[in-house]
């Protein structure tokens, strides 16, 4: 924020440690016509400031765009007290909010220009590390709620978001070495869900494997499976994410890696999941043949 803070000092308002008088400033700002961004620590602003997300900003139908830095594990060794793993779902749970997490640079950017020309409160979720661009075809639509294929594959979907993404994109390619095809998904917006994009990978994979920097519970995976499930899906399906403990200390990459959300954790359980898909096909095949064979 400093170099804007520079070039613009005018249109920075620093409200210093305080999350709560943050939202509440950037709902008045927005109230009366402001583009606001109200930026801070992922972790605080989604937990300190909660009731004044819910009250000052989607219930009152102020257009802030809340801008969560640091998310997920980013700030490592710090602990549970500065994870964010929990604002999906406490965000999903509120009306009247728009949930987006970029992959890379240039959802990065379609973010947030969408979220300055949105007329509804918009959560940006960043995390900390530079992150490679996952496609050079930048020619690509971005719009909220619609899902990014980054990879296609006709064996396997894995739907992942922000930092995420990267590691199952390799995972993909590492799969390739079984003879395994992947198709891989950023599912950049959490809420709205892009129900249409999951329902085509549905039918035309035979597994489902979820991938997030958040816990295992209320986040993304959780979203997708309700929607599969009150669809009727029943083809193996897994959420990956952080289990529900408090998180082993350590860097970023040391937690994620210990929970199996690696470029080599992510081909591991997709391994399991087509073995899984295999034995359900057959089972499938058996009962039809005994089904028949009644009749």
């Amino acid at each position: 924020m400093v170099k804007f803070g520079n070039d613009l000092p005018a249109q920075i308002v620093e409200v210093g440690i305080a999350e709560q008088n943050l939202v509440g400033v950037a709902a008045g700002l927005a109230s009366a016509g402001k583009k606001v961004f109200a930026v801070s620590p992922a972790c605080f602003l989604t937990a300190r400031a909660l009731e004044q997300i819910k009250n000052d900003v989607a219930y009152s139908d102020n257009p802030v765009r809340l801008v969560g830095i640091s998310a997920g594990v980013s700030y490592g060794a710090l602990g549970t007290t500065h994870h964010s793993l929990h604002d999906f779902a406490v965000l999903r749970a509120i009306n009247n909010m728009t949930i987006v997490v970029p992959a890379d640079n240039f959802e990065t950017a379609q973010a947030v220009k969408h979220a300055v020309q949105s007329s509804k409160p918009v959560y940006l979720r960043f995390g900390k590390k530079p992150m490679p661009l996952l496609t050079e075809d930048t020619n690509v639509g971005f719009e909220f709620g619609k899902g990014r294929v980054i990879k296609r594959g006709a064996d396997l979907t894995i739907i992942a978001n922000g930092e995420t993404v990267y590691p199952a994109v390799l995972a993909a390619k590492k799969l390739e070495a079984d003879g395994i095809a992947a198709t891989v998904v950023s599912m950049h917006t959490v809420k709205p869900l892009d129900v249409t994009l999951i329902s085509e990978l549905a039918a035309q994979t035979n597994a489902i494997l979820t991938v997030e920097e958040h816990m295992v519970n209320g986040g993304l995976g959780e979203a997708c499976a309700s929607f599969l499930i009150q669809s009727g899906y029943h083809k193996p399906f897994k959420i990956m994410g952080i289990p529900d403990e408090y998180t082993v200390t350590g860097s970023q990459v040391e937690i994620l890696n210990h929970y199996g959300i690696s470029e080599s954790g992510i081909a591991a359980e997709a391994l399991k999941l087509i073995a899984s898909a295999n034995g359900h096909h057959n089972a499938s095949k058996t009962a039809n043949k005994i089904t028949n064979a009644n009749a």
